[in-house]
Parts: structure tokens; sequence; C-alpha cells
């Protein structure tokens, strides 16, 4: 049976550059309420992000200890640096009563779709291949050689998202527009039925 007052467990993915984090962020600047766990990566932190609210930031060594004290929900290597979301952090946000909202790349999201079938599955999209260039062009964190790496890995990875995930496109310059659609797809979401609570 569906509870629909039990938090919804969204799972937020998209290829790299996206914008995931800025349509978190103005999730929260227009006081949604919902929570996000922070995942942990190897990579080192880019402006703006902080230790505990967008990631942990730890040595691969540390990463290793977590991943054979089984302390990690799912963890992949992405473009050279391990990611990972921890157990802790998701049962943590949980526990608020909010909405959660993880955030991870499409491989996370693959794997979260096998240990969560209760989930929401949204993957966010460019406007084109050429506004998702231009928008990691934008970040300045990735050499050119870098980017156009990314952008033949996002092509395949977003046909595959297609099999699991609820499409939105994140269109530049129109970030409510994003954020107010996966408000719309969260409310049909909240009372579908046969939705299941997500334990951990």
């Amino acid at each position: 049976m569906s509870d629909q007052s039990a938090p919804l467990v969204i799972v937020l993915t998209g290829p790299s550059g996206v914008g995931k984090d800025s349509v978190f962020d103005r999730m929260i600047e227009r006081g949604v309420p919902v929570a996000r766990p922070a995942t942990m990566t190897t990579r080192a932190p880019r402006p703006g992000e902080e230790e505990g609210v967008h990631h942990y930031f730890v040595t691969r060594e540390e990463f290793r200890q977590n991943v054979a004290a089984r302390q990690l929900l799912e963890h992949a290597e992405v473009y050279g640096n391990s990611y990972g979301v921890p157990r802790k952090s998701v049962r943590t946000a949980l526990d608020t009563g909010r909405d959660v909202v993880i955030r991870v790349d499409i491989q996370g999201a693959k794997t979260l779709h096998g240990l969560l079938p209760g989930a929401f599955f949204i993957c966010l999209t460019a406007d084109g291949i050429d506004d998702l260039r231009a928008r990691l062009l934008r970040r300045s964190t990735e050499s050119a050689e870098d980017i156009e790496g990314r952008i033949s890995i996002a092509k395949a990875e977003i046909e595959e998202a297609r099999e699991f995930c609820t499409m939105v496109v994140n269109r530049e310059g129109r970030l409510d527009d994003t954020v107010d659609e996966i408000l719309r797809l969260m409310d049909t979401e909240r009372v579908r039925p046969g939705r299941r609570t997500i334990t951990l």
C-alpha cells in the first residue's frame, strides 16, 4: 500500500555539467523542504562546495576503507575520481522527515535503481549536446580534451538513463522552469498507487 506521508527518495542524475547542483540549490533557495545526503568523493572541491554539504572530500585510501567497511550504498569511478553515497548520509536525510534528493552520476543512478526500487529517478539533460559543451566550457574546471571526453560519454549515458529515469530538460537561463517541472513530477509520484516506502 502506498504511504503518501512517507518521504520521497528522488535520485537526481544526469551527465556532467548539466546543472544537478544548480537545480538542487535553487530548490533550497525557494524553500522546498528537501534534504540532500552528502556524497563522498576523492576529487578536489570546486569553488563554492562545502565539506559535508555537497560532498565529503576524502583521500583514495579513506575511500577504499569506506568501501571495505560497506559504508557506501553505491560507488563508482568517474573521470578518474571515486564517488559514492554513504549509507549514513541517506539515513540521516530520511530521519529529517523531508523528501530526500540523492544527486549522483548516471553510473551511480543505475546501481541505485537496483538497490532502491521505491526511489523516483529523474535525469536532467541539457538542451542539446552543444548546450552541454558550452556549460562545461563555462565551468572552466576541465581541459578541452576532457570536455570532449565527457561529451562522448554523456551521449551514451543519456540513452542508458532513458530506460529507468524520467527525463527533464534543464534549459539554459530557465532554472525555475526546471524546478517547477521537478516539483510537479514529485507531486504526481507522491500520490502514485503502490509507491514503496524507502528503508535502509
